[in-house]
């Protein structure tokens, strides 16, 4: 018999002693990609150059919200939504390294390739 998780029990629990689970995020695009963002979680996306560390950052480009039960889903975009983020700071991940080889010949070549990152502390969403 298999037992089940505890996460599943307590989400059991909770929902048979009335408490409601709130559940908040959004898709946002920015820069032609999607992102999905929760309140208070850091997000990492290309490097935002407009933008310096501290200043505030506002997606109204919300392809999907969801609040609790409910889902808005935007064509394209949904209405009246925007998140606000803070800038944290601009940084360059870790280096990843690529190699060329070429058999018999005692020749390779190491390149080296660090990509430029942004930082953002979301804050808010807002419907």
């Amino acid at each position: 018999m298999r037992r089940k998780s505890l996460f599943g029990y307590v989400l059991q629990r909770l929902y048979t002693s009335g408490w409601e689970v709130k559940v908040l995020y959004a898709i946002v695009e920015t820069a032609g990609r999607q992102y999905k963002v929760e309140e208070g979680k850091i997000l990492y996306t290309e490097k935002q150059t407009e933008y310096a560390p501290g200043d505030e950052i506002v997606f109204d480009r919300v392809v999907l919200l969801r609040k609790d039960n409910e889902v808005l889903v935007g064509k394209p975009y949904v209405e009246g939504a925007r998140v606000v983020g803070k800038v944290l700071e601009h940084a360059k991940a870790r280096k990843v390294k690529t190699v060329k080889y070429r058999p018999r010949k005692n020749s390779k070549v190491e390149k080296g390739h660090r990509q430029w990152y942004t930082a953002i502390k979301i804050e808010k969403i807002e419907v």
